[in-house]
């Protein structure tokens, strides 16, 4: 390896190894945030606050390693025309097009990486998390109804207090439950208790052999029935939030299916899924090709905004990414056409960028004065 292509090697990994250490650190200050806070409010356990962190990470890291390497490529281009060294590579009969070898050493094994991840990794982290929060929605619906506390669901419209099992098989032990209705104040007692979800995702508090009492209030009559098999329902998931939860959940299971399993399936939504997986990667080695002509800037000219034009160029990369993603979902675009429309664009936009920067424009002429 030549003297050139060690030192932007060196400097390129110095940077990256910078910018990602940051952005990692930004993310999971921004996740732990979210996720104690979620833990406060009773929507996950505190004990797998970490463990959604980690796994949570891991489906960050392709998007983190991308940014990493564009900022690194660029600031490491940018500085070498800020501190004038540039000059010396030109001078050594370098231009800006051997820079392109060296960045690509450093791309194409983060591109590799970010595949696997994207390809295998995320989506096990996806499940992992899925799995977690499945185990603690287990675990609450339990802890509506624990042993030896009142538990109020419906606006306090039922109340119910069970005590410990007393057969290891059940899951509480015998019941007592207050239902408020609009006509009838009812009284329900149960030897034992269970935690049922129906298909529909509601969810009822299944009561052993045991006795109901309704009461008409401000009147005299009761009614008095025995049974063996008796549902309450603690929780209803036919709200507008309980929807959109429904709809985040189908979207995580997507995310959590195998590449496998999405090529097997091949429908539109697999196929957004997978063209997701696959832009990743292709998206490396754009930004890092792309990140070379947009770092040159006139030393003499001092700081411009030449770093917020390319980042907000990345950024839209990103969004268009998505953008085709939802449209391949939709059936508005086709697979073979959304995997390399924008990365076809994008890549044309560096070859143009690098013709700017590599022509040579002639001197211009003076006009000779007229003489009469």
């Amino acid at each position: 390896m030549t003297l050139f292509k060690r030192s932007v090697f060196s400097e390129i990994t110095s940077h990256a190894g910078i910018v990602f250490s940051t952005l990692l650190v930004v993310w999971l200050s921004v996740l732990l945030v979210r996720l104690l806070g979620d833990a406060a409010n009773g929507d996950i356990g505190a004990n797998v606050v970490l463990g959604l962190a980690a796994f949570s990470s891991i489906t960050a890291l392709p998007v983190i390693l991308s940014v990493a390497l564009f900022v690194a490529v660029l600031t490491t281009v940018t500085r070498n025309y800020r501190e004038s060294e540039m000059v010396v590579w030109f001078a050594s009969g370098l231009s800006l097009q051997s820079w392109v070898r060296p960045v690509m050493m450093f791309a194409v094994p983060v591109a590799l990486i970010v595949a696997a991840l994207t390809l295998a990794a995320s989506p096990w982290a996806y499940s992992q998390i899925a799995e977690y929060r499945q185990r603690f929605e287990q675990r609450s619906d339990l802890s509506k109804v624990s042993a030896g506390q009142f538990i109020e669901t419906e606006g306090g419209d039922r109340v119910f207090l069970a005590e410990p099992p007393e057969h290891a098989s059940d899951e509480l032990g015998k019941v007592i439950a207050r239902v408020i209705e609009p006509d009838w104040l009812s009284l329900v007692t149960a030897g034992s208790a269970s935690i049922r979800t129906e298909d529909n995702g509601d969810r009822f508090l299944v009561l052993g052999p045991g006795h109901r009492f309704d009461l008409k209030p401000g009147t005299a009559e009761v009614r008095m029935l025995s049974f063996d098999r008796y549902g309450i329902r603690i929780e209803s998931r036919n709200d507008a939030s309980s929807i959109e939860a429904a709809r985040l959940a189908a979207q995580q299971q997507i995310k959590a299916r195998p590449t496998s399993s999405l090529v097997r399936a091949w429908d539109s939504e697999s196929q957004s899924q997978l063209m997701w997986r696959l832009a990743l990667p292709l998206a490396v080695l754009n930004l890092a090709l792309l990140a070379v002509p947009m770092g040159v800037v006139n030393p003499r000219l001092g700081r411009s905004g030449d770093l917020l034009i390319a980042g907000l160029v990345a950024l839209l990369y990103m969004n268009l990414i998505n953008l085709s993603r939802g449209w391949i979902a939709r059936g508005q675009l086709d697979f073979g056409l959304g995997v390399w429309l924008v990365h076809g664009v994008f890549f044309l936009l560096a070859i143009y960028l690098f013709w700017r920067r590599l022509r040579v424009r002639g001197p211009r002429r003076r006009r000779e004065p007229v003489v009469p």
